[in-house]
Formats: structure tokens, C-alpha cells, sequence
């Protein structure tokens, strides 16, 4: 429900709301005034018509927009689900759904409620969904049921199901859940993988069947929405202050008026009394003072025009006519027009100080390709790439490697020109083949083959799509996943690894793992994730091949690209039996689970060996620049939030042309303390420092902060983020003078969905 009223409370919600302006509030206190013969020399029907008129009009305005709301609300509500009912599916409106109701789910539809995934068409109980609606992230995801009611299937058997589900209370976490499954005098531990949540829309998968957990304003995606809020316009702020003046001009001038009646009344009025006496009697030249300037405040109430504020809803709908109507603001490639939603707040757009933007989709194309990478110390490169070598028409573009040639599972989208590489992997290099091995295991990709040959991967991500699609080329070819498997093709040869353990990514650990068991019963632990983290986790024998891979992961930020760390780490029977009954003991756990399995992956992830780094490039969006000097013109300051290295987001600024030449003066800086970044910031213009606070306290952050002139530019780092402290520097940086332009980049592999939280959390503080 997103409507503000109905029919018994639009009258009272909305007269309150209308009487929260000044002027409004005025004319109702002039009205009563008015009432008064003593004091009255005018009718009081001469405010309370115009007064009631202008109310009208705001209360039909108003009551318009909530009607569409209505509308929407019943067009959602109305939607029809098949819900399973003494084991026989039958239709019913989405808004009479019940908790532990079992429904059906088809291809292409929404879902109606929070629901436990039981079974599904796809084969291990796997679905995919698009969450759009309540992240922002077109990638499609994947989601498992548990395998023991994976092959409940017919609507039969579901109809004997009688599980029981014990989880959280209802809350907005979008990307956490936490409950089990009690059945057949089993329990089962129930993860957001398991979710499919409401807003969501099911995809490339034929049917599914789900047990609804939470309904209605339960749903994680009403509880992010709540009530639409009473707003009120910066005009609307500035229109109350300036009656709030003339009120209080008003009232000087009948302050001034009744003194003069006071003198007057005292030293000539008595002899007027016979010509024109008060009627009742007045004797008292004060109280006659006091009288006339109540007088004085109803004969002068003209200098607040009762229109203003209708004329301003009447400029406002007309503006948004306007603004849907301007072909200026029509895109010709999607066949869409500007759309203003709101007649309410059509000023503020030319009132936007701060831009807050994710950079990945945003402002690139969140197309990833597979653009270099380091392995053993060697660097190797897509020399071409993206980059034309047309040099004053004396170079020519080099021919990309034909893969094809010696690997029919190749993608022949993929391209890359290094033919080094591919010599490795032919000669059977082993750091070159681990490489490649972990890049064909370690992800959460899921793989569709159409026909012979023809495999179609599935990424919740498009850096892991890129980088498995890149071991697919050079001979390692991912070709399917069972809850307990994990099938490859490495050079020709097809390859099934039991899957032990992921250990899954997430913003603080900013890296994956998984465990797997080879064929020859080998027990292996493959990571990829964050420099940042990962070098600290690496045996002490790795610190030369880790300086040298640090200077080329710098290098490749240098150049604008998103990068990754390799490691690799052998576990004997004794140490992955000893961790696993601690892993599982957490897994299984309701209380506290995160953090014990946190505790659990941290003690594993150790005394790893590095392999190498990866170096993926996004390219911006079309007009991109254009469109930042634009608005940078307009004096608006732009944040970004990014998940890349320092290196990366610079590159990206200058090419965004969010940082230019004229930045010169950069300086480093870390706190230990709020209270140690707010004296930093405030009293040293140029510094460098270098920080590190507890875990604990998620404090450990670089800030890159430029001076010159009056225009700052900020490219911020944290490690993990701590909302206070950027609340601090955002408060720093308003109360600056000049434009200030802001990289922000989040840890790794952050999407716009948990982008937006993040600003909106730490707005909220």
C-alpha cells in the first residue's frame, strides 16, 4: 500500500497537511478574526470563499495523485497467483495470499510474497530471477532450493508437505536471511539463496513452486518502502518564511496604528463620542488601542495574497505538462519520454547541489571483457584490446588469437591478442594451469548448453562471466554445476571436482573461496578476491611474487581496469575434516550465524599460495564526459561509488573528465578517530598520513583529497566503510566553498543495488 489516504481519513490528513502552510494557517486565524463584530468591519465570507477555494484546489490536486496511487495498488494487489489448496492449484489475488501458503510460480512472473524456493523445473532445484525491483541490478540471479525438497515436484507431493520454518522477524535486509527447516526430525539451514523475494520476476525458468514466510507489509520489499511521506519543497520553506515576515510587517504596522488610535483617542476621541460613539460603549483609550489594532491586522490581511499558494500548484502542474511534452528530453534509442511523477516537486530539479552515482552500469556500460593478467610474475596482455594502434596509419590491428582452431567449446566473441599465453597453456606451464583452474571453479556461474558445443553461462556478475569465459578460451571450459559438483573440460579432457565448501563473498571479506576434492582425491582450497585482503593472507614465501604482482596490479589500475587476486592453498584429510565439523556446526547454526561462519572462513583462507592477478576493463558510457563537464558547469558536485583500486578510480575520473589537469595538489590521509578525521580535514589543507584502526571499529580508509582554488576533489577508499566518518567528511565538504567533485570506491564488486543502501544509511545518521 503506497497511498497516503482514504475515504475516511483524506478530510483530517489532508486539511492537516494544508494547514502546515503559513499562509493557510493565516487566513484561517484572519477568519476568526472576522467573527468578531467588535474588531470586523468586513464580512467574514470575504476569507473564508477564497480560503475554501484554495483549499478545494490543493485537496483535488492532491486527491488525484493518491487516486493513481490507489490505482497502482489495486493493480498489484489484483495480480493473480496459483496457489496450491488441498492439493489442487487454484487462482487467488495477490493481496489474499497467507503466510505458509504453497504457490506456483511461472516464467516471466512477479513474485507475489517472500517465499522459500521448494522445487523448481530446472534440474537441482535451481531458478533464476531478476531483482530490478528491488536493487537496481539487471543481472539475472541464481536461486537453489534444498535438495530434500527439491524433488517434491508434483503439486501431489507438495501437498503433504508439512515442514516447519522457524526465521527471523520480518526486516528490510534485502540480502540476508536467516532461519531453518524442521522436517522429517531433520533440521535445515535456510540462507538467502534459498529466498525468492517479492518485486522479483522469474527468469529462463519454466515453473517453480515456493512456501510463502512473509506476506503483505511483512515482505522485505514493503518493508524498505513504508509510507509515503507529507514533502514540502524548498519554495514550499522559502513561501512560509517570507509570509512569516510580512506577518510580522503586519503586525508593526498595527502595532503603529493602534498607538496613534491610543493618543488620539485620549486626547481629541472623547470629543467624538457624541458624532460616532463605540457601539458598545468604550472608555478605556487602551482598550480602544487594543481593539483597533485587531482591527488594523483584518483591514491590512491583503498584503498576503490568499492565491500565492495556489498559483504555485497551478505553475507546478503546468510545469510537469511541460516537462512531459519537451522533445528535448525524449530518447530516440529506447522511444522514451520524460516523465514527471510528482507535481509536487518539479523546482527541486533546478535546486540539486549533490549527484550520487554508482560507476559500474552508471557511468560505464557494465560490459566486462578479460583484458590482461599476471601469472607466476608474468604479465601478460590483450596488447589491442579497446584501443586502436592506427598510429599516424603506419600500425595495423593485429589479428585476435583464433581459439577455435584447437577449441571447439571457444566463445568466438571472445578476444584476445597475446599469443604468449595461449603457448603456456599448450606447453602445460603449472602455474598457468592452476591459474585457469581457478578461475573455471571459483565463481557461482551456472551453465546452460543449447545444443552440441553451445554452452550459455549465467553470471550473477559480469566480472565473473568475463573471467570464466576467459578460461573457457584457453582450454579450462566450465561445463556444469550440481549442488555437489563441479564439471570442466580442461584441454579436451572432461573433469568432475566434488564440491566441498564456498565460502561466500560478501562487502567485508571482499573475497570467494571454494573447497573442492579432485579426481585423484587431492583436497584444495582456490580464492580470488581483493588484493587488499587476500596479500595478507598469503604464506610468507610468496613476498617476492607478491611485490611483483603488486606493481603490475598497479599498472593495471593504472590503465582504468578492475582487478583481482589469485591464491591457492592444498589441505590435507586431518585439516579439512577438523574445519569442516566447525564450518558445518556454523552453517547449521541460527544465532549469530554470519559471524561464526565469518570466523570459520577467516581461519581456512591462510598460509595461501598467490597465482597471479586478473585485469578486466568496463568501458564508459557513450556522452559520459559530456554529460559530467555539463553539470560540473552547473556547479553540481558528483560523488561515485566505485569497488575498484585507487589506481582505477583515478583513471576513471580523468577519463569520465570528473578529475582534470588543473587538479593538481593531492594529499593522503587517515584517521584513527571520528574525531582525529574531522581536526585533519578541517585545519590541514595539504597532509599525508597513513591509518589503520582495529577490525573491529571499520575505520581503515585512504582518503585522496585535492586543494585548489576553491574546487576540491576527493577520491575516497575504506576498508571496511564506516557511514560515520563519510557522514563527516560529506558535512565537511558542504560547509566548503567551490565545486568538489568525489570517487568513493566501495569494497569490490559492489553493485548499485547495495550502492544505494549504503548512501541512503548513511544519510540517514
Amino acid at each position: 500500500m503506497t497511498s497516503k489516504y482514504n475515504i475516511i481519513t483524506f478530510l483530517p490528513v489532508n486539511l492537516f497537511e494544508q494547514f502546515q502552510e503559513v499562509a493557510n494557517t493565516y487566513f484561517l486565524f484572519l477568519l476568526i478574526l472576522q467573527l468578531i463584530p467588535q474588531i470586523s468591519s468586513l464580512p467574514w465570507f470575504t476569507t473564508i470563499v477564497p480560503l475554501v477555494l484554495v483549499l478545494s484546489i490543493t485537496a483535488v490536486k492532491d486527491a488525484t495523485d493518491d487516486y493513481f496511487r490507489h490505482k497502482s495498488d489495486n493493480q498489484v494487489n489484483n495480480r493473480q497467483s496459483q496457489v496450491l489448496i488441498n492439493g489442487v492449484l487454484q487462482k487467488e489475488k495477490w493481496m489474499d495470499v497467507r503466510v505458509g501458503d504453497i504457490i506456483k510460480l511461472e516464467n516471466n512472473q512477479f513474485v507475489a510474497a517472500d517465499l522459500l524456493l521448494l522445487s523448481s523445473s530446472e534440474p537441482h532445484g535451481l531458478c533464476y530471477i531478476e531483482t530490478a525491483e528491488l536493487d537496481g541490478e539487471t543481472n539475472m540471479k541464481v536461486r537453489q532450493s534444498l535438495a530434500v525438497t527439491s524433488e517434491l515436484g508434483e503439486p501431489g507431493n507438495l501437498a503433504q508437505f508439512d515442514g516447519e520454518v522457524v526465521c527471523e522477524l520480518p526486516n528490510n535486509k534485502l540480502d540476508r536471511f536467516c532461519g531453518a527447516l524442521h522436517w522429517r526430525e531433520c533440521k535445515y539451514t535456510l540462507t538467502n539463496n534459498n529466498m525468492l523475494l517479492r518485486g522479483c520476476v522469474l527468469r529462463n525458468t519454466e515453473s517453480c513452486y515456493g512456501l510463502v514466510i512473509f506476506a503483505g507489509p511483512d515482505t522485505k520489499l514493503m518493508q524498505n518502502s513504508g509510507r509515503t511521506k507529507f514533502k514540502r519543497t524548498s519554495i514550499d520553506h522559502l513561501m512560509n518564511t517570507l509570509v512569516l515576515w510580512i506577518f510580522g510587517f503586519l503586525v508593526c504596522m498595527g502595532v503603529i496604528l493602534a498607538i496613534g488610535n491610543a493618543v488620539w483617542e485620549r486626547e481629541v476621541g472623547s470629543l467624538f463620542q457624541s458624532y460616532l460613539p463605540w457601539d458598545p460603549p468604550v472608555d478605556n483609550f487602551l482598550f480602544s488601542a487594543f481593539l483597533s489594532f485587531w482591527s488594523y491586522v483584518i483591514i491590512l490581511n491583503t498584503v498576503v495574497p490568499i492565491s500565492l499558494y495556489v498559483s504555485v500548484e497551478v505553475i507546478r502542474l503546468g510545469h510537469s505538462y511541460f516537462i512531459n511534452w519537451d522533445r528535448r528530453m525524449f530518447c530516440n534509442r529506447s522511444n522514451t519520454a520524460a516523465e514527471a511523477r510528482s507535481t509536487t516537486l518539479n523546482e527541486e530539479l533546478g535546486q540539486v547541489e549533490y549527484i550520487f552515482s554508482d560507476k559500474t552500469g552508471t557511468l560505464t556500460q557494465n560490459i566486462m571483457t578479460f583484458n590482461k593478467c599476471s601469472i607466476n610474475g608474468n604479465m601478460k596482455r590483450s596488447i589491442y584490446g579497446s584501443v586502436a594502434c592506427d598510429l599516424i596509419g603506419f600500425v595495423q590491428r593485429a589479428q585476435p588469437l583464433d581459439f577455435s582452431a584447437w577449441n571447439p567449446l571457444a566463445d568466438r566473441d571472445f578476444c584476445f591478442y597475446d599469443v604468449s599465453l595461449l603457448e603456456a597453456v599448450k606447453m602445460r606451464e603449472p602455474a598457468v594451469h592452476e591459474f585457469f583452474r581457478v578461475l573455471s571453479l571459483c565463481h557461482t556461474v551456472m551453465s546452460e548448453e543449447k545444443s552440441e558445443g553451445e554452452l550459455v553461462y549465467k553470471a550473477q556478475s559480469p566480472d565473473e562471466g568475463a573471467l570464466v569465459t576467459a578460461a573457457r578460451n584457453f582450454g579450462f571450459v566450465f561445463r556444469s554445476r550440481t549442488p555437489s559438483t563441479i564439471t570442466t573440460q580442461e584441454l579436451g579432457k572432461e573433469v568432475t571436482y566434488t564440491l566441498l565448501a564456498i565460502l561466500d563473498f560478501n562487502n567485508i571479506r571482499k573475497r570467494m573461496s571454494v573447497i573442492v576434492r579432485t579426481p585423484e582425491g587431492h583436497i584444495c582450497l582456490y580464492c580470488k578476491g581483493a588484493d587488499t585482503v587476500l596479500f595478507d593472507r598469503l604464506h610468507s614465501c610468496n613476498h617476492d611474487l607478491m611485490n611483483i604482482t603488486s606493481d603490475h596490479l598497479n599498472e593495471f589500475a593504472g590503465d582504468g581496469l578492475r582487478t583481482l587476486a589469485l591464491a591457492y592453498r592444498d589441505l590435507s584429510e586431518e585439516q579439512w575434516e577438523e574445519w569442516a565439523e566447525r564450518y558445518h556446526g556454523a552453517d547449521k547454526a541460527i544465532d549469530y550465524r554470519e559471524d561464526r561462519l565469518a570466523a570459520a572462513y577467516e581461519e581456512i583462507e591462510q598460509d595461501m599460495m598467490l597465482l597471479g592477478a586478473t585485469a578486466i576493463e568496463d568501458k564508459l558510457q557513450e556522452g559520459i564526459a559530456e554529460t559530467i563537464t555539463v553539470l560540473s558547469l552547473a556547479n553540481i558536485k558528483i560523488w561515485v561509488l566505485t569497488g575498484d583500486k585507487q589506481e582505477t578510480a583515478v583513471n576513471i575520473g580523468y577519463s569520465s573528465k570528473m578529475l582534470t589537469d588543473d587538479m593538481t595538489e593531492v594529499f593522503i590521509m587517515n584517521g584513527y578517530t571520528v574525531q582525529s578525521v574531522r581536526e585533519d580535514l578541517r585545519y590541514s589543507p595539504f597532509i599525508c598520513l597513513s591509518v589503520q584502526a582495529p577490525v573491529h571499529s571499520s575505520l581503515r580508509f585512504l582518503v585522496f583529497f585535492a586543494s585548489f582554488g576553491g574546487l576540491f576533489t576527493t577520491v575516497f577508499s575504506h576498508d571496511p566503510l564506516s557511514a560515520s566518518l563519510f557522514s563527516i567528511l560529506i558535512s565537511f565538504l558542504k560547509e566548503s566553498k567551490g565545486t568538489h567533485v568525489g570517487i568513493i570506491p566501495q569494497p569490490r564488486w559492489s553493485e548499485g543495488g547495495r550502492d544505494a543502501r549504503f548512501w541512503r544509511s548513511m544519510f540517514s545518521r
